[in-house]
């Protein structure tokens, strides 16, 4: 039996499924490169008669603010109008800007602030549960495996794992 040559000229796995090098957006070089640019962008877009109207109704949904801008900034980014790098940096001015919207509307929004509080407390709280959890059962495991007279042995390996070894490289070898 001849062994079956292979075929180098076959397409790539996916290669359907992928579109031309630089025929995305975000392929290619945005629209604008500075935050002053940029700015001017959302303050000119976001100040039309309809574009507000929308802001408005959005923020009535009980959308925050800050969730409307990184909407709003990530949109820009996948149609090329700004970098993902400018679009961070605008994001606080996008949000300002819609609460002055909200504001001179006399529409009660969230501002995204109340959540992220909320989100770090729990992850706190919930961080230092589950620490003590850990320290109570290291506790009850010492006091079952081992006896009082053996104490001295925990300390001495404990002292151990403070003295750290001196590698000079990430592949250096251990010297014993």
């Amino acid at each position: 039996m001849k062994q079956a040559e292979m075929n180098l000229d076959a397409p790539v796995a996916g290669m359907s499924l992928t579109a031309e090098l630089g025929a995305r957006p975000w392929q290619k070089p945005p629209q604008y490169n500075t935050v002053d640019q940029a700015v001017d962008y959302y303050v000119t877009r976001l100040n039309s008669d309809e574009a507000s109207e929308q802001v408005v109704d959005i923020l009535e949904m009980g959308v925050s603010a800050s969730k409307l801008a990184n909407i709003i900034q990530l949109g820009s980014v996948m149609e090329g109008v700004h970098s993902i790098d400018v679009g961070v940096l605008v994001t606080p001015v996008i949000i300002e800007f819609i609460k002055l919207i909200g504001d001179s509307s006399n529409v009660k929004y969230k501002s995204g602030e109340e959540e992220i509080d909320d989100k770090t407390k729990k992850r706190l709280s919930d961080k230092a549960l589950a620490k003590f959890k850990m320290e109570i059962e290291e506790k009850n495991n010492e006091d079952i495996s081992e006896p009082d007279n053996k104490r001295p042995v925990q300390e001495e390996a404990v002292s151990e794992k403070e003295t750290p070894e001196l590698l000079s490289g990430l592949m250096s070898r251990r010297t014993v």
